[in-house]
């Protein structure tokens, strides 16, 4: 067991971490306006100078667990008008795709007790093209692709830095900080560097008046707060000391002098202006070292500081120190890579990690006093007491949790977060645990049973997917401790499940007959119209993927029933009883009923489509193929002979069901046949069913691309679907990169990209089908072909083309990179690899948020494959 294992058995490592979010305006939790208009009523400018009330951002941010003090970089080039302390981008209005950051930013590496850890940040030397940024995305449309930093030109002759920021802790307490300022440029270049520190205010509104403090003291700056203890953040040389406040500057917004002095932007003021802005007692809540530097032609320049609970030391041993660390991060990862696994393999599995890693966020939110507001401040408006979040005054979270993208989307999403775990529990099981048990907490889920979605609306329906990841990680734990499996971790999250169950089946089934709506479920616009819709006559729509959701959910709570029962006969009941669930919402999508119409399944195109139900009972099928008509893939489980002849309970009702409802038992696999290696299949789809949907999903001209499989079918690009409703035409084509349609924003796009999560998925239900039905069972890969695959021969194609987003080609160019020369072939850019939200369809171009690591960190697992 190398160094690093050892530490994620000890207590205290994780106290310091890249907790501190890469945006905290306009997010919701800083949103007190009365029309619920986040993204105006903090803004970018705004930051600069407002004191946050619920959490901190900054560049390569670290802060304690309950991110009291904060640490990270702000830079000048001696050309912009502010100082660099927080990525800047697009609001969702501004923007012709939604919100978007417009920086160039790579998480290299990162250890999960965070012993390690290292970024890049591209920092021109030339003013930074804000205005040019927000005019030109301006007059684009949504057809037209987003305007990003290198298409300005601004890097065009290497006038930029590369900023490295590492930090290596030499105790579980103490942080040494290596900040490598390397000059690209061919001509020596200014900058000024100023690593930052300050205190999150927590003493202005109204609830404890104590207000921790930094001062000078032996050259460096002495922390001194209650509950973080006494502290340095010792600085190398004899760098220039600034001191203000982390408070809000009346001044600006109001002009209101409010007796205060040395604001929030004190620093910037002082370095940009020369203004009187910083403290000249040399004491605040906010403090930085000023390095003035000037770098040399095509060098580098290090600067080293440490923050540290002792007494201010030299720094003799500071090299040797941060080598031993990326010595052991290099031990930890090469442990987890499979010993003939490429360069380039190991490259992009490790900055997945890395990325999945400082996406970690400190996660801020009391809605009861969001709602109420605070006692030394202002009443909200009384308008907000009716708005977004209103009906979870309950949920109060003070967490670390890991994020889909600590810019574009620094807060939770209940799906996200459970592919966020598959990953992260092959560097971090406890961690990974701790994640999944989070959400179904008193303090998380609602008392009705629904799990919160995402800030936005907590009251959104994500897909059930909770239960997924909790089965396959007490998989991954039971592997790795020779079939111990943690009994307590399974048995406290499925009766939190059970509830949600519930939830779904109360709320979600409209016209109670197991056919399931759920609404948006994640998939923002893959509909011909937002899902949400509630129509004036009655109408509702009657989901292939909520259904199919609930059908795969219900297989999952019965395979953690029967693991359960295993050593308490009591969940054999519970096995039973999810059993019976999946029958019936498999009838309900099967089955064709009156008039030929009720049923999910289409036997003229063997595909499963969306059907609008009519107050009248009849109803209209969406003939829309997309990922939703897939997803009936997911319902599926293997089981052991054991697992049924060891539970007569549950062996008995599926006896029932068979004896005494063949017309149920015949619309699905057959479960009481048994493989040749002793398994049992329980699936949405029988065997025929399965080669019409995969006749669909593996053709090169509807699903299939180069780089996996697409969120609709490519048939659509000539092919609109359009359906008229009620007086107005809705359509929906295939479009294989960014949104053309503004629904929920319009900064993503289920029309045609590549999703690694559906990818992932489809992955892991094709070889289950495989573990039951062994190499005789073929199907034609790709479609036309005529060469014939087993299901996980299958699965392995579609890993490969997946992988190939990533993977540099023979001609050294990733598709993930697009089509820019720098980006591709520059020795400082080509290694450096961002994950995307999602990957345009023909292409396989990284789209959406550039640092969703999130999701599609799942590419790590599908690497190890």
């Amino acid at each position: 067991m190398g160094t690093e294992q050892e530490r994620l058995k000890e207590t205290g490592w994780k106290k310091w971490g890249p907790y501190v979010s890469d945006r905290q305006w306009g997010t919701v939790r800083e949103d007190y306006s009365a029309n619920g208009d986040a993204w105006n009523y903090v803004t970018h400018d705004i930051g600069r100078s407002k004191a946050y009330r619920w959490g901190e951002e900054g560049i390569a941010g670290i802060c304690d667990l309950e991110q009291r003090l904060c640490f990270a970089l702000s830079l000048w080039n001696k050309k912009d008008a502010i100082l660099k302390e927080r990525f800047f981008g697009l609001s969702n209005a501004e923007g012709n795709h939604g919100e978007d950051v417009k920086e160039l930013y790579y998480y290299l590496d990162n250890t999960p007790t965070h012993s390690y850890m290292k970024m890049l940040y591209k920092y021109p030397q030339q003013r930074f093209p804000y205005e040019a940024l927000v005019a030109e995305s301006k007059k684009r449309s949504r057809t037209q692709s987003e305007y990003e930093l290198i298409d300005t030109g601004i890097l065009n002759n290497d006038e930029y830095f590369d900023i490295f920021v590492e930090y290596a802790k030499q105790s579980a307490n103490d942080m040494l900080i290596k900040i490598t300022i390397s000059n690209r440029s061919k001509q020596p270049a200014s900058i000024n560097v100023l690593p930052t520190v300050w205190f999150r205010n927590t003493w202005e509104w109204g609830y404890d008046n104590y207000k921790p403090q930094l001062s000078v003291a032996n050259n460096a700056i002495h922390i001194s707060h209650k509950d973080v203890g006494e502290m340095n953040l010792v600085a190398e040389g004899n760098p220039q000391m600034l001191f203000c406040d982390n408070i809000t500057n009346t001044k600006r917004f109001n002009n209101i002098d409010d007796g205060k002095s040395f604001y929030k932007d004190g620093i910037n003021d002082y370095i940009i202006n020369a203004a009187a802005t910083v403290n000249p007692a040399n004491t605040g809540t906010k403090a930085a070292f000023n390095y003035d530097i000037t770098v040399p032609a095509e060098g580098s320049t290090i600067i080293r500081l440490k923050l540290i609970e002792g007494e201010v030391t030299a720094f003799d041993d500071f090299d040797e120190m941060v080598s031993s660390r990326v010595q052991e991060a290099d031990e930890f990862y090469q442990a987890l890579h499979p010993q003939n696994n490429h360069e380039d393999t190991a490259r992009i599995q490790r900055q997945a990690f890395a990325g999945m890693l400082w996406n970690k966020q400190f996660y801020y939110y009391n809605i009861h006093q969001w709602l109420a507001g605070d006692p030394a401040e202002a009443a909200p408006p009384a308008e907000r007491q009716h708005q977004r979040n209103s009906k979870w005054e309950h949920f109060n979270s003070q967490d670390i949790i890991s994020m889909p993208d600590k810019w574009e989307y620094p807060w939770f999403a209940a799906w996200d977060l459970a592919f966020h775990c598959i990953p992260l529990a092959v560097v971090d099981m406890a961690f990974a645990k701790k994640q999944l048990s989070l959400l179904v907490r008193d303090w998380y889920m609602h008392p009705n049973g629904q799990l919160p979605a995402y800030e936005w609306d907590f009251s959104d329906a994500n897909p059930p997917v909770l239960a997924m990841a909790t089965w396959k990680i007490y998989q991954m734990d039971k592997q790795a401790n020779n079939g111990q499996g943690d009994g307590f971790f399974l048995e406290r999250i499925f009766h939190k499940l059970m509830l949600n169950f519930t939830w779904w089946v109360n709320r979600k089934d409209e016209a109670g007959n197991n056919i399931f709506e759920g609404g948006f479920l994640g998939l923002d616009n893959i509909g011909v119209f937002d899902r949400n819709t509630r129509f004036a006559n009655g109408a509702h729509l009657e989901q292939v993927d909520g259904t199919s959701w609930m059908a795969m959910y219900s297989l999952n709570l019965l395979r953690i029933a029967a693991e359960l029962a295993v050593t308490n006969k009591a969940y054999a009941d519970i096995a039973s009883k999810f059993f019976e669930h999946f029958i019936y919402i498999s009838a309900a999508m099967s089955s064709l009923g009156e008039g030929g119409n009720s049923g999910l399944w289409d036997e003229e195109d063997d595909f499963f489509y969306d059907q609008l139900r009519m107050a009248d009972g009849t109803a209209e099928k969406m003939k829309v193929r997309s990922i939703v008509g897939l997803i009936p893939l997911f319902a599926t489980e293997v089981l052991d002979d054991a697992d049924i002849t060891g539970n007569p309970i549950f062996r008995d009702r599926m006896n029932w069901f068979a004896a005494n409802r063949p017309d149920l038992a015949d619309l699905v696999s057959r479960w009481d046949k048994k493989s040749a290696t002793g398994k049992h299949l329980i699936s949405l789809l029988r065997g025929h069913r399965m080669k019409g949907i995969l006749k669909y999903m593996l053709d090169e001209n509807e699903f299939l691309s180069e780089y996996g499989i697409r969120s609709l079918s490519k048939y659509h690009l000539n092919n609109p679907f359009s359906a008229n409703i009620n007086g107005t035409k809705f359509s929906i084509k295939y479009v294989p990169a960014e949104s053309d349609s503004d629904m929920f924003g319009g900064n993503s796009n289920w029309r045609g990209p590549v999703w690694v999560p559906i990818n992932y998925l489809i992955i892991d239900s094709l070889n289950d089908f495989y573990q039951y039905y062994g190499d005789d069972f073929k199907v034609e890969c790709p479609t036309g072909s005529g060469n014939m695959m087993n299901l996980k021969d299958v699965a392995n194609e579609i890993y490969r083309r997946i992988s190939k987003i990533f993977l540099a080609d023979e001609n050294g160019r990733r598709p993930v990179s697009g089509t820019d020369e720098k980006v591709q072939t520059d020795p400082n850019f080509k290694n450096h690899i961002l994950y995307y939200e999602y990957f345009d369809g023909d292409t396989g171009r990284g789209l959406g948020a550039a640092h969703q690591t999130g999701w599609t960190g799942l590419i790590a697992n599908c690497l190890y494959h």
